[in-house]
């Protein structure tokens, strides 16, 4: 982790009124194990009334995220040269894989970082 460059990834409900705060703690976690942050992305799930409805459950069972989403993190990734993609969510290991093969770079959860650790 230490000197990686990170693009930090959130998916939020939009009941979570605190997504920045928990962001700002992601990061500084990051942070504090040497990681440089280079990217913050947020995804939030029912800030429309169709989105509500289905607030519960993510974009895609693949990716979690939407695809317009999951392509906006793919070109910060490649700007930035990102050596890391690390969810503030808990991902699946078949979301690790998926999303890992989609930016061609590491793809984990922070919960996974910790606890490695």
């Amino acid at each position: 982790m230490t000197g990686a460059d990170v693009v930090l990834v959130g998916y939020f409900s939009a009941r979570e009124k605190d997504f920045v705060a928990l962001m700002d703690a992601a990061a500084e976690e990051l942070t504090a194990r040497g990681a440089r942050i280079v990217g913050r992305i947020t995804q939030r799930r029912g800030v429309s009334d169709g989105g509500a409805r289905k607030m519960t459950l993510p974009y895609s069972s693949r990716t979690l995220l939407s695809s317009g989403k999951v392509l906006e993190v793919a070109v910060h990734c490649e700007e930035t040269e990102a050596d890391l993609v690390v969810f503030a969510t808990d991902l699946t290991h078949r979301q690790q894989h998926i999303l890992t093969g989609i930016f061609d770079r590491p793809t984990v959860s922070l919960s996974g970082i910790a606890a490695d650790g």
